[in-house]
C-alpha cells in the first residue's frame, strides 16, 4: 500500500494540508466502501474513489455523475488515496495540489457487476460495478477511452445502466437537489468557512458498524443511531449457572399501533423472515424454530458459521436481504424452496444462554452487551449479525424505518429479563400492516388460480377475512399449486355471517396451510384491504393463527397521547373499504384522487382510471403487448411520489407478465392482456411506456419513435409542421408513419417497420438511421431544430429526440394517460387532424373514450409496416 500512495504523498505537504497522510486506523469491514467528494477547485467537480486493494482508486468526474444512461460522464483517473481520505471534508489551502473545498456528497458500499474480478476489468477498461449510496444506487460501468499521444492520465467514461435508479431525462438533477454533505449537512459555504457540526465518520474507527443494514441517509438519522463501538460487558448479577436447557420457549410482542415513547425502551429493525433459537455446544449446532421444531438442516451455510462459537442459545431471526439489503421475505421462501440458503443471514438480538449461565435474569441492555462482545469475538461472516438498537423517541425510529420500506420496529424495556410467551415489555409497532392468515380456498378465472380466500380463528370459529387477490408471478403459482391441491375439500370451512358461498370458481380446502400476507388494513366488517400473499409460513400451526389488533400504548409509555386521535375519514363515495370491480379486478380505495381534475374541476379517481383503461383497452392493448412495458406509479396522486418500475416486484399482480430480457437477471412487466391494464390502475399506474420492439422479440425493433421537443417560445403550430416535415421525410424514404399527441406540449411521429424472416437490423441501425434523418433536419434549418440535448440551446428551437430508439428506451403509449395537470392522453390522430388549430390539451381521460368511437386513426398501422433496410439504402444513396 505504500507504493500505491507515493504519488499522493509527494504531491501533498502535510504541514500545510489537513489532508489524511494514510496513517490513521481505518475501520475493517466485510464490503468495500466507496465515497464522492464535491470539490471546488480550479474547476468544480466530483472525485470518485472506490475501495480496492487497501486504498481509495479514484476518478476525478468533471460533470459529476448522472441517472441518465444517455449521459457519458468523463472521469480522469488520478493518483490512489488512503482510505481515511474518505472521511476528509474541509479546505485544501491555496497554493496546495488541489486547493479548495471539499464535501462529503456521497458514501456507501460498491460491489462488482459481472463475471470479472474487479482488477481484471479495471485492467481490460471495461468496469461495471453497483453502487449503494445514499444518493447513488444501481449499475454504473465505468468505460476507459482509447488514450491519445501524449496524455498523461487516463480518461473513462462514467455511465449509468438502466435500472430501477435510472431516470430518462435531466440526470444531473440529482447534484442539484443533494447540495449538502451526507456527512455532515453542511453546504459547500458553511465547510469553507468551517461552520457547524463535523463530519460523521465512515472509514475510520470511529465509525458507524460497516456491517450494520440500512446505513444510508435515507436511514435513520445519525443522531437516532447507536454508534458500532463495542461496550465491554458488565459483570452479570449472578447469572445463574446451570445445565443448558435445549430449547427455551421464545418471549413475543404485543401489538401497538405506534411504539412507547417513554425512556427505557430500546428499538430494533423489525425482521421480516423466521424467528430462529441458534443453541451451539461442544460446537455441535442445533437451529429450532419458535414452536421447536429442528430446523438445523435448513441452513448449512449458517449452522457452519456458527460452528466456532463457544456454547451459547442466542435468538435472532433468519431473513433473506433484496438488493438494498432489506429483508425479503419472499425471497426467503423461494430460497427455501430451491434450497439455496447459503446467502441467508441470522440477526442475533439476544443471548440466553452463555456457556452454562442462564442469563434470562438479566436486564436485557446487560444481555445484549454480553451478545455483542460474543459476536465480534466469534465472527467475521457477514452471515451473523448482531442488532443494533436506538435509545431514542421510538416514533422517529418508526418514521425512519417506514421511510425505507422496511416492516417496523420493535421496542423492549431495557431493564426486563426474558420471559417466554407474549409479554408487554415487548412491543412491535408496523409501517404496514401484516398478518399471518389461514387459507380456505382458493378462486378461478377460467379454470385459472387467481386469489386465495383465507380466514382467522376467533374462539371456536374460523371465519372468513377476505380475499388475498395479488403478489402472486407465474413462479408463486406453480409452487402453490400443488399444495393447495393437496389440501382439497369438499365443503367449506368457514363459519359465521359474510362467509364466501358455494361457487363454480371457489376451490374448498382444509384449513391447514398459513400464509402470510401485507394488507392496508381492515375494513369495518372485518375484512382485509388490498391483500397481498408474501409467502406461506412453515413454522407456525393453523389452530394459532388469531385476529391480531394494535393496541394503543398505555399512557406512561406515549410523549403525546393526543397524537392517538385517528384520523378523520375522507367523504367517500363508496362504502368505507368498499372495493370496485372493473374487469374482475378489484380496485381498492376506488375515490382516491389521481389527478385534480381533467379541465372540468373534477378529480379523477382510481376507479376513474380502471374504467379508462376498461374502454380503451382493447385498442391501447395491440400496441403494447408483447413488449417490455414500464409502468410511471402514482399511488399518492400526481403530486405526491412518483415511481417509475420496469421490474417486478413482490405483489405483483398475476395479470401482468414477467419477462426476462438479456442482460438483466430481474424479470420485466410486460402487459399483454386487457385485464392487466386494470391491475394496472390498482397500483396507481398511471402512465405506460412501452418498449419500442417487435411483439414477443426484445432484441428486435419494431418501430421508431421520432420526439419533437420544443423549448420556450415555440408555438405547438410549429410543432405540428416539424411533425409534417419527419413525415414527409420518411415518405421520401418508403416509410408510412403515424401521429399522436404526447400528452404533453410536443408530438410522436412513428413508423411502423417490416421484421424480415432472415437477417433482422440491430436496435444500433435503427437509432442510427432515426440520428441521421433528425441531422438532415437540423442541418437544413439549425434556427428551428437541433439535435442536442442541451436545454440552454434550445430558446425558440425544437429538440429531435431520436434517443428513444436504443434497445431499452421507450416511449409513452398511444392512449396512456400522462401523470401532469389536466390528466391528458397520448392521443392517436389521423394526418388530416394535425393541422393548425390542434389543441392537445382536448384529449383528456375524460373525453378521449368518446372521441375513439368515431376515430379511424391508426387503424391501418399493421399495414402501414415498411422495410428499415431499403429506407437505409434510400438515405445512403442520396448523400
Amino acid at each position: 500500500m505504500a507504493d500505491n500512495l507515493s504519488k499522493y504523498r509527494a504531491k501533498r505537504d502535510f504541514k500545510k494540508t489537513a489532508e489524511p497522510s494514510g496513517k490513521v486506523e481505518v475501520k475493517s469491514s466485510n464490503r468495500r466502501r466507496f465515497v464522492i467528494q464535491k470539490h471546488d477547485a480550479t474547476r468544480l467537480h466530483y472525485d470518485f474513489r472506490i475501495e480496492m486493494d487497501g486504498v481509495f482508486k479514484s476518478w476525478a468526474v468533471t460533470k459529476g455523475p448522472s441517472l441518465d444512461p444517455q449521459d457519458k460522464r468523463l472521469a480522469v483517473e488520478v493518483e490512489d488515496h488512503p482510505l481515511d481520505y474518505g472521511d476528509f471534508e474541509g479546505t485544501i489551502p491555496k497554493g496546495q495540489y488541489g486547493g479548495g473545498t471539499v464535501m462529503l456528497w456521497d458514501r456507501g458500499y460498491w460491489e462488482p457487476d459481472g463475471s470479472k474480478s474487479p482488477e481484471e476489468a479495471l485492467a481490460k477498461g471495461d468496469f461495471k460495478f453497483k453502487l449503494e449510496g445514499d444518493r447513488l444506487r444501481g449499475s454504473f460501468v465505468l468505460v476507459r477511452m482509447r488514450g491519445k499521444e501524449g496524455e498523461k492520465r487516463a480518461n473513462w467514461l462514467l455511465i449509468k445502466h438502466h435500472d430501477d435508479f435510472s431516470v430518462d431525462e435531466d440526470g444531473a438533477a440529482i447534484l442539484e437537489v443533494n447540495d449538502t454533505s451526507v456527512a455532515s449537512g453542511r453546504d459547500m459555504e458553511a465547510i469553507a468557512s468551517g461552520k457547524g457540526r463535523k463530519p460523521k465518520p465512515f472509514m475510520t474507527s470511529s465509525a458507524i458498524d460497516a456491517d450494520a443494514v440500512w446505513n444510508s441517509s435515507e436511514g435513520l438519522a445519525a443522531e437516532d443511531r447507536k454508534v458500532g463501538t463495542k461496550t465491554k460487558p458488565k459483570a452479570a448479577k449472578k447469572a445463574s449457572e446451570t445445565q443448558m436447557l435445549s430449547f427455551i420457549e421464545p418471549q413475543l410482542c404485543e401489538n401497538l399501533d405506534r411504539p412507547p415513547a417513554a425512556k427505557g425502551w430500546l428499538h430494533e429493525i423489525k425482521f421480516d423472515g423466521y424467528r430462529i433459537q441458534a443453541r451451539v455446544e461442544n460446537g455441535d449446532v442445533t437451529l429450532k424454530t419458535r414452536k421447536g421444531l429442528d430446523w438445523t438442516g435448513k441452513y448449512s451455510a449458517i449452522v457452519r458459521c456458527f460452528s466456532n462459537f463457544p456454547d451459547a442459545i442466542i435468538d435472532g431471526e433468519i431473513c433473506a436481504l433484496d438488493e438494498n439489503g432489506a429483508p425479503d421475505f419472499a425471497a426467503l421462501q423461494a430460497a427455501l424452496s430451491e434450497g439455496k440458503t447459503d446467502d441467508l443471514v441470522y440477526f442475533a438480538f439476544d443471548l440466553l444462554f452463555e456457556g452454562a449461565n442462564d442469563l434470562r435474569k438479566l436486564p436485557l441492555i446487560e444481555r445484549k452487551e454480553r451478545l455483542s462482545a460474543l459476536m465480534a469475538d466469534a465472527t467475521g461472516d457477514p452471515r451473523l449479525r448482531f442488532v443494533e438498537h436506538f435509545e431514542t423517541g421510538g416514533d422517529a425510529v418508526l418514521k425512519s424505518a417506514c421511510k425505507l420500506s422496511l416492516e417496523g420496529i420493535v421496542s423492549k424495556k431495557g431493564d426486563a429479563t426474558y420471559v417466554s410467551g407474549r409479554t408487554k415489555t415487548w412491543a412491535k409497532s408496523k409501517c404496514r400492516a401484516g398478518h399471518e392468515v389461514v387459507i380456505g380456498a382458493y378462486a378461478t378465472t377460467n379454470g385459472k388460480f387467481r386469489s386465495l380466500l383465507v380466514g382467522v380463528n376467533r374462539g371456536n370459529h374460523f371465519v372468513y377475512v377476505g380475499r388475498v387477490g395479488t403478489g402472486y408471478g407465474a413462479s408463486v403459482v406453480n409452487k402453490l399449486m400443488p399444495r393447495l391441491e393437496e389440501m382439497k375439500s369438499s365443503k367449506s370451512p368457514f363459519t359465521g355471517i359474510g362467509a364466501p358461498k358455494k361457487s363454480d370458481d371457489i376451490v374448498w380446502l382444509k384449513p391447514e396451510l398459513v400464509a402470510e400476507i401485507q394488507f392496508a388494513g381492515w375494513t369495518a366488517d372485518g375484512q382485509v384491504r388490498q391483500a397481498a400473499f408474501k409467502g406461506l409460513r412453515e413454522d407456525k400451526p393453523a389452530e394459532e393463527v388469531e385476529a391480531e389488533k394494535p393496541a394503543k400504548p398505555t399512557e406512561t409509555d406515549v410523549a403525546d397521547p393526543e397524537n392517538d386521535a385517528p384520523a378523520k375519514p375522507r367523504a367517500s363515495k363508496y362504502r368505507k373499504g368498499a372495493k370496485a370491480d372493473v374487469m374482475g379486478v378489484l380496485i381498492s380505495s376506488p375515490d382516491k384522487a389521481l389527478w385534480p381534475d381533467a379541465l372540468d374541476n373534477e378529480p379523477v379517481t382510481k376507479v376513474d382510471l380502471a374504467q379508462y383503461y376498461e374502454a380503451v383497452g382493447p385498442w391501447l392493448i395491440d400496441h403494447i403487448k408483447g413488449r417490455p412495458c414500464s409502468i410511471i406509479r402514482t399511488p399518492d396522486g400526481i403530486s405526491g411520489e412518483q415511481f417509475f418500475q420496469r421490474h417486478a416486484m413482490q405483489g405483483t399482480s398475476n395479470l401482468i407478465e414477467q419477462v426476462t430480457v438479456r442482460g438483466d437477471k430481474q424479470p420485466y412487466l410486460q402487459i399483454d392482456r386487457v385485464e392487466g391494464l386494470a391491475a394496472v390502475a390498482q397500483i396507481g399506474g398511471t402512465e405506460l411506456h412501452p418498449w419500442n420492439c417487435e411483439p414477443d422479440q426484445p432484441e428486435v425493433p419494431g418501430r421508431l419513435v421520432f420526439d419533437l421537443d420544443p423549448g420556450p417560445d415555440v408555438d405547438f403550430d410549429t410543432v405540428i409542421e416539424g411533425a409534417r416535415e419527419i413525415r414527409d421525410r420518411l415518405e421520401e424514404l418508403g416509410l408510412v408513419s403515424f401521429c399522436k399527441t404526447t400528452g404533453g406540449k410536443g408530438l410522436h411521429v412513428v413508423t411502423p417497420l417490416l421484421v424480415p424472416k432472415g437477417k433482422k437490423l440491430s436496435w444500433d441501425e435503427g437509432k442510427a438511421f432515426a440520428h441521421d434523418v433528425c441531422r438532415e433536419m437540423a442541418r437544413d434549418n439549425p434556427d428551428l431544430y437541433l439535435i442536442k440535448m442541451t436545454k440552454s440551446l434550445r430558446n425558440g428551437r425544437i429538440f429531435l429526440d431520436y434517443l428513444r430508439n436504443d434497445r431499452t428506451s421507450t416511449a409513452v403509449a398511444p392512449l396512456s394517460p400522462r401523470a401532469r395537470p389536466g390528466a391528458t392522453v397520448s392521443m392517436p390522430l389521423n394526418w388530416t387532424q394535425v393541422k393548425k388549430g390542434l389543441d392537445p390539451k382536448r384529449y383528456t381521460i375524460r373525453t378521449v373514450p368518446g372521441h375513439l368511437k368515431d376515430s379511424t386513426a391508426w387503424q391501418d398501422y399493421c399495414d402501414g409496416q415498411r422495410s428499415l433496410e431499403q429506407a437505409i439504402k434510400r438515405l445512403n444513396k442520396r448523400r
